[in-house]
């Protein structure tokens, strides 16, 4: 270790018994500091991961060891002789001498066996106070325990997690006779007490941690330390084979002939990665955090040395080196784990091989198929050899093992990774092996267990090149959270999910594809939807068709089939777009939709390929709400589809029907003069848009305004009628208010619900042409869910009536209920997420005629900043412009925003400039200008 810590210690920790804990404490503040810059320079230069890790590891080694000297010294001249001997000892992270700068550290005092509590209590306390408490004011995260050595076999015993903290131990001070006598007597211990059993909760205990975090390596925000191939998977695998082989060594995993050279070389390699890129992290960190996430990643890439100039492709580079040491990690620990596994039941002394151990199995029943075995639902390799004699094997052995339903052995599979470079062009043009993949993708509800083998093994990135440029691609997109090869595997899960379960939730989905003349293209259409992100994000649906049209020709598609394939991959996005940005409502939603898609069977494929897309994307992204919109935007236009010209007809039929049960109901309190001005007041689209419930619901309400006003003077003083509804089925609360329209409606009634502390989901606008507005909003809890509380709605009441009454201005209100609220630690955090959001998806803000819709829509896409919907409302009020429809989403801190506009006056807005100032004057709002007001 270095001379200079040495040097540093002598010269800053050189305590005497003069030396009072404030200076001891003093004195291991500015040491650590000191240790600590040097380290940050060393690593800096670039020291691999371990060294910085060793390195200071050794200088809080040091600091112990003076601060338990000089704490035995004091001892011995207040009280003479130790009562007994003692060992301070490491464990865990720091027992194997590792640290990362906000490392926990974790300790043992170690007590002789059958030591009595009551006679080493008061140097227990000592200790404590002369050493553990200079560390935590030091800033240091110590845990510690104190065991006698009889208490520390009954605890490992009990407690899994303790047995392997103290797998890896170290005396830093005290007696070595005690220490030798725990350490001879421990290994004794975890090598014969039951180390199948060890084994078994460890392997559990990694199943369970994996799936925790994730259950990929391809997260968008990796744990280093926990995720799935994080650090904790390469300590996973020293501690079960230190139990089970009896090992110290990782390298004597090649001694017997675990893993091979090569993949050790690898392992520790990628571990080394990752432990500075930890480093890096936690130099740059406040608190503890082993999350990647997106504020960091662009600050660790940067001082990692990844210097090019565009922080994007700065960004990718880092994360791509990144799984790729995280994946090799994985991968080695599993091969690890599986070997380990099979020989779970082997006596902890016997000294036989891996290949002992398959030699055994070779009595086992065993059925021989094209060069494969198969043996208990598992299929090996009849030889080495057998890819080298039939390259075309190296995709038929996938079908095979998909048709039988077996597992692939695990040395078939390093035998399959091996031979990776005999998928050559001849082997991408086999008729052969394309009739095996395209089968692949024929096998209803298994195709994404294989073709994630595929792809873990590195044949589907071989066999189809194409596919290749989405592995371990970061996705910049703020809602994604796996890359873009995980992304596309994910959709094809749930496609399995939606074809091979009884599950009610997918059970429309099912329908809607066996309705198609063959569902299983589908898989296909998933497999290459996302293709085209490998030539860049914008645009990528366009250059997916491109590139996957001689792909489709290669694997001998039929030219309908890859009419279909292209149509949806050039339009994967569309059915999303509307649903989520529309008015699904609006007849001409669909009728518009209806003549992009053209075809019913066309839109059966994209409405499924849209949900299954949803959910590959992020577990969060779809929600009831987002399934419902979905759902009624393709009944339309299947309905619009199907029946075309006569869904004018239907539609005039069904304003009739509603207008005469209206009035046949009698409604208690509402004339029938009152029923037909409902009907003559407002458009068309209002009463084929709004169920017969909500209409009767209006009725009554315009009832209720109407006689108040009767009973008023002015009209400036009406209060807003208000009902609120619960709507368990999608999770949310309708709000209807009925109100004297006037200029600012929109952006004062959104402002009370953001001083309430709701979510708007959507809302829709109906003016009738006595200047009476229905206005409804969709609403949530912050966290989702329907409104409960009569408190909040009280809130919303109040805020909106002095917003309406008294003209009250409620941004700063909104401002204040926002930082009182839990957004504290989301707006005090630094820029950094702020940068990377900004850089991935810049604030935009799209105004446009969709002339077949005869509809003008605003578009706003921006990080979400408090405030944000009141102030977009406002300037278009302001800017002479109506909202009669909005849709609000915010999804990962942005805000994805859709409104449609009308001119005050109801006229046509035909002149573009106003367009263009309003434009300009939104670009100036949903750029953040603080960091404190941006997520």
């Amino acid at each position: 270790m270095s001379d200079l810590t040495q040097q540093h210690a002598l010269e800053r920790l050189n305590f005497t018994g003069d030396t009072s804990v404030a200076d001891r404490t003093s004195a291991c503040k500015n040491f650590l500091q000191l240790e600590t810059s040097r380290l940050k320079m060393r690593h800096d230069s670039g020291a691999p991961g371990t060294e910085t890790a060793a390195e200071l590891a050794h200088a809080v080694d040091v600091m112990l060891v003076q601060l338990f000297e000089c704490a035995l010294g004091t001892w011995e001249r207040a009280n003479g002789k130790l009562p007994s001997s003692v060992s301070l000892i490491a464990l865990g992270g720091y027992g194997r001498a590792e640290l990362s700068p906000l490392s926990d550290i974790d300790l043992m005092f170690l007590f002789p066996a059958k030591t009595r509590a009551s006679l080493v209590q008061p140097l227990q306390e000592h200790l404590t106070q002369e050493i553990l408490y200079p560390l935590w004011d030091c800033g240091l995260k110590v845990g510690h325990s104190t065991r006698t050595l009889d208490e520390v076999f009954s605890e490992a015993r009990t407690e899994i997690q303790s047995k392997t903290a103290l797998l890896e131990s170290r005396l830093l001070a005290g007696s070595a006779s005690l220490y030798e006598t725990f350490a001879t007597s421990y290994r004794s211990f975890y090598t014969r007490e039951n180390p199948a059993q060890y084994l078994t909760e460890r392997l559990e205990d990694q199943a369970n941690r994996r799936q925790k975090y994730g259950g990929t390596v391809f997260l968008q925000e990796p744990d280093i330390k926990n995720g799935v191939g994080g650090l904790r998977d390469y300590q996973n695998t020293i501690w079960i084979a230190r139990v089970k082989l009896d090992i110290d060594d990782i390298d004597e995993l090649v001694t017997q002939k675990y893993i091979r050279p090569n993949e050790l070389k690898a392992f520790q390699r990628a571990y080394q990665f990752l432990l500075r890129v930890r480093a890096e992290l936690h130099f740059q960190s406040k608190r503890p955090t082993d999350l990647l996430d997106l504020e960091a990643q662009p600050r660790i890439a940067l001082g990692l040395g990844y210097t090019a100039p565009e922080l994007l492709r700065r960004v990718e580079l880092f994360m791509r080196d990144y799984y790729r040491a995280a994946q090799t990690i994985y991968r080695t620990s599993k091969i690890v784990e599986n070997r380990l596994a099979l020989n779970l039941e082997a006596p902890p002394d016997a000294k036989f091989s891996f290949a002992d151990i398959i030699r055994s199995r070779r009595y086992e029943k065993v059925r021989r198929i094209d060069g494969f075995l198969l043996r208990s639902n598992e299929l090996s390799a009849g030889s080495s050899r057998v890819f080298a004699e039939d390259p075309d094997r190296m995709i038929r052995v996938f079908r095979h093992a998909q048709r039988l339903d077996a597992t692939l052995h695990f040395d078939l599979q390093s035998l399959i990774r091996d031979n990776g470079s005999l998928i050559t062009g001849d082997v991408i043009r086999s008729p052969d092996a394309n009739v095996s993949f395209k089968a692949i993708l024929q096998e209803a509800g298994s195709v994404h267990p294989t073709l994630s083998k595929m792809h873990e093994l590195g044949v589907l990135g071989r066999f189809i090149p194409e596919f290749d440029g989405l592995t371990c691609l970061v996705q910049h997109e703020y809602y994604h959270r796996y890359t873009a090869d995980i992304h596309t595997l994910n959709t094809i899960r749930e496609l399995d999910d939606i074809l091979s379960s009884d599950d009610p939730s997918t059970q429309k989905y099912r329908a809607a594809l066996r309705e198609t003349p063959e569902p299983e293209l589908l898989y296909l259409i998933l497999l290459l939807h996302d293709i085209g992100k490998a030539k860049g994000i914008r645009h990528h649906a366009e250059s997916g068709v491109e590139i996957a049209t001689p792909l489709l020709t290669r694997l001998e598609i039929d030219e309908s089939k890859r009419d279909i394939v292209t149509f949806i991959i050039r339009n994967h996005l569309v059915m999303a777009r509307f649903s989520q940005k529309r008015d699904v409502d609006d007849p001409a939603t669909a009728e518009a939709f209806a003549e992009t898609i053209s075809e019913p069977d066309l839109l059966r494929y994209l409405y499924v390929h849209t949900y299954c897309d949803a959910r590959g994307t992020a577990s969060d992204l779809w929600n009831s709400y987002k399934d419902t919109l979905h759902q009624q935007l393709y009944r339309s236009t299947l309905e619009y589809l199907v029946h075309g010209d006569a869904i004018a007809a239907r539609h005039r039929k069904r304003l009739q029907m509603i207008r005469h049960e209206l009035i046949a109901r009698q409604v208690p309190g509402v004339s029938e003069d009152e029923i037909s001005a409902h009907f003559n007041l407002l458009p068309d689209r209002y009463f084929l848009n709004t169920d017969q419930a909500e209409i009767l619901l209006h009725l009554h309400m315009v009832n209720q305004l109407l006689k108040t006003i009767a009973a008023t003077e002015s009209i400036g003083s009406l209060r807003p009628v208000v009902e609120w509804r619960n709507d368990l089925n999608r999770s949310l609360t309708v709000v209807h208010i009925v109100t004297w329209d006037r200029a600012g409606l929109f952006f004062k009634l959104a402002g009370a619900f953001n001083v309430a502390g709701l979510s708007i989901l959507s809302s829709k606008v109906a003016s009738r042409g006595d200047h009476i507005a229905i206005d409804t909003f969709y609403v949530t809890e912050p966290g989702g869910g329907p409104v409960e509380s009569d408190k909040v709605r009280q809130i919303f009441d109040d805020t909106l009536e002095a917003a309406l009454l008294h003209d009250k201005d409620l941004l700063p209100e909104i401002v204040a209920h926002a930082e009182q609220a839990a957004s504290a630690r989301r707006y005090t955090r630094d820029n950094g997420r702020a940068e990377m959001v900004h850089a991935t998806f810049p604030p935009r803000v799209d105004i446009y005629h969709e002339l077949s819709m005869e509809r003008t829509i605003v578009e706003v896409q921006a990080p979400d900043q408090i405030g944000l919907l009141f102030r977009v409302a406002r300037t278009i009020s302001e800017h002479q412009f109506d909202i009669t429809f909005a849709r609000i989403g915010t999804e990962r801190h942005m805000a994805i925003d859709t409104f449609y506009i009308v001119d005050v006056s109801e006229g046509p807005i035909s002149d573009p400039q106003r367009l263009q100032n309003l434009q300009d004057a939104l670009k100036l709002i949903v750029t953040p200008r603080a960091p404190a007001h941006a997520s």
